[in-house]
């Protein structure tokens, strides 16, 4: 999956403001999900929309926006980025095949229901989500007229639950019908059903113009963000090839690149295997050239480069493979390379013994000296030395990803403000003034879309 869906900034905004993506997990029949330019631009009034739900919910986050002018240039960017992706995956139709297309609709009537049920029923004290809706509504929903513009209703759960098993298939191969059991389809029907019922309340009440304008932007435009992220992964999915980096890229990226070049250290360490070899006492050697931090205990005493008592497994094959290919006593002929540099290696005794949970497995004691080819990021001063090979390939990796994400950015024409106006956090909003300080704190409820039956099939 392409990085900017996983990149720290990524989506804050709408992660924190409540509008990231829920796991939506009803549906509407096979109707069209999408406008032909649904994802084509976002506004300034929009993004405000976003951050006033955000300031309620999170103030601290507010403050760290408007303290880090960079932080939302980033935010600017993830949102482009998120609505150039879904919009390209609509264009090249992944929105038109039944499961996404399923799903889409999936996500705009939860995303209605929950909203509604938060809506209309904030004032009537604390509820599981749907907690109001009886049996009785949930009985009625089935006797009601079974037919409409999409099919009976059992024929649109059998929809959604056909759907659900087929992105839980897409997500884990090696999953079958038969790991549902039938709870999970009582739950999944149970929800659905909910989800339905507030839905249609919900339309009828904004047709009549009994539900405020702000809540039916707010609404319109989270069911638009859900469904970009959903279409956003799908494509990311789809084009994760074009940002793998093969074993040849990463050898042309190191020959090109000569800080990268490890000849001089492969030449010290042949120096010292040569010595090791013609007698010299390795574990002087190894104290006075090992780069591995390994070689000191915890009081800092110099271990002449010993491992004893090593369970077969343990080090990285290469290393494994040299040192019990040896007899006790004996160096290996030539350098072993891994990933983490030049060793030179000593056997000091191999035999049997059992691993931590008592299997006979074979054991030895080992010295090695080993002359460090891993590098550190210059241009990341926290980051940690890691080896050529890798730093190459991560550097190939988000050269890639930028390009590709760069080129559907240009392709698709976003629209998305230079900026956005931030409210003023006072200090007392982010540390209020308890009116009881005797009172014991009592920890929040997650807010009811996040906390809805954590089933296999109404969630993924």
């Amino acid at each position: 999956m392409l990085k900017y869906l996983v990149t720290p900034f990524a989506l804050f905004i709408l992660t924190l403001s409540g509008y990231a993506p829920s796991r939506s997990q009803s549906a509407q029949g096979n109707q069209s999900a999408l406008k032909a330019d649904e994802f084509k631009s976002i506004s300034r009034t929009e993004i405000e929309m976003l951050i006033a739900d955000l300031a309620q919910k999170n103030p601290t986050a507010i403050k760290r926006l408007a303290e880090n002018p960079e932080l939302k240039r980033k935010q600017l960017d993830s949102l482009k980025q998120l609505l150039a992706f879904a919009s390209q995956a609509q264009k090249e139709g992944l929105a038109d095949e039944p499961s996404n297309r399923q799903e889409l609709n999936s996500i705009r009537s939860e995303v209605i229901a929950v909203n509604y049920d938060q809506e209309t029923n904030k004032d009537k004290g604390p509820k599981p989500p749907f907690g109001f809706i009886t049996d009785d509504q949930v009985k009625q929903y089935w006797a009601d007229g079974s037919e409409n513009d999409s099919g009976s209703r059992e024929a649109q759960f059998r929809a959604f639950l056909d759907s659900k098993l087929e992105l839980l298939k897409r997500e884990n191969p090696q999953f079958s019908d038969d790991q549902i059991s039938q709870e999970d389809k009582k739950q999944a029907r149970e929800y659905f059903t909910k989800v339905q019922i507030y839905k249609k309340e919900c339309d009828a009440k904004i047709e009549r113009g009994e539900l405020s304008t702000e809540f039916v932007q707010k609404t319109e435009l989270q069911v638009k963000l859900q469904q970009a992220q959903f279409l956003a992964k799908l494509y990311s999915e789809k084009i994760a090839d074009q940002a793998k980096v093969t074993d040849s890229d990463v050898a042309q990226y190191v020959a090109a690149h000569k800080e990268l070049d490890v000849s001089a250290k492969k030449a010290k360490a042949l120096g010292i295997l040569n010595r090791a070899k013609a007698g010299e006492d390795f574990t002087k050697l190894a104290n006075e050239y090992t780069e591995d931090p390994g070689n000191k205990n915890s009081k800092g005493e110099l271990q002449g480069g010993e491992y004893k008592d090593v369970t077969k497994g343990t080090m990285v094959p290469p290393f494994e493979q040299a040192a019990l290919a040896l007899e006790p006593g004996q160096i290996a002929p030539d350098l072993v390379e891994s990933d983490f540099g030049y060793h030179i290696i000593k056997l000091e005794k191999k035999g049997e013994g059992k691993d931590t949970s008592g299997k006979p497995t074979e054991i030895y004691d080992v010295r090695h000296i080993l002359i460090s080819t891993t590098y550190k990021d210059p241009k990341n001063p926290a980051a940690m030395p890691v080896p050529v090979k890798e730093y190459a390939r991560q550097e190939l990796s988000t050269a890639k990803q930028k390009k590709i994400i760069d080129d559907i950015v240009a392709a698709n024409n976003i629209s998305v403000p230079d900026d956005y106006s931030i409210p003023e956090i006072s200090e007392k909003t982010i540390h209020p003034v308890l009116k009881n300080p005797q009172r014991p704190a009592v920890h929040r409820k997650a807010p009811a879309h996040r906390r809805h039956p954590s089933r296999k099939i109404v969630r993924k």
